[in-house]
């Protein structure tokens, strides 16, 4: 059975070898036809630690890693961009 990739991106740094990714997605309510948005958040492994928050990644599933850990880092599809913030 093929393993399940999406894209998703990281909110969260700050553990080691781990990241917080987010899924959005849009859904139709199916009685009042309003578009909901919902997040799924994966608990990921990044074992060089080379993601940062606001990058776009590509996961893939994988065995159990940890308690909440049920997916790896495959590719950075996109990096966050960097502000300055002491810009004078």
């Amino acid at each position: 059975m093929p393993k399940m990739k999406v894209v998703g991106v990281v909110k969260s740094d700050k553990m080691q070898k781990t990241r917080r990714v987010e899924i959005p997605r849009i859904t139709k309510h199916p009685k009042y036809g309003k578009f909901v948005r919902s997040r799924t958040v994966c608990y990921v492994h990044d074992e060089e630690n080379k993601s940062v928050v606001g990058d776009v990644v590509e996961i893939e599933e994988c065995r159990p890693l940890s308690k909440m850990k049920r997916w790896k880092l495959i590719d950075i599809v996109r990096k966050a961009k960097v502000i300055e913030e002491n810009q004078e």
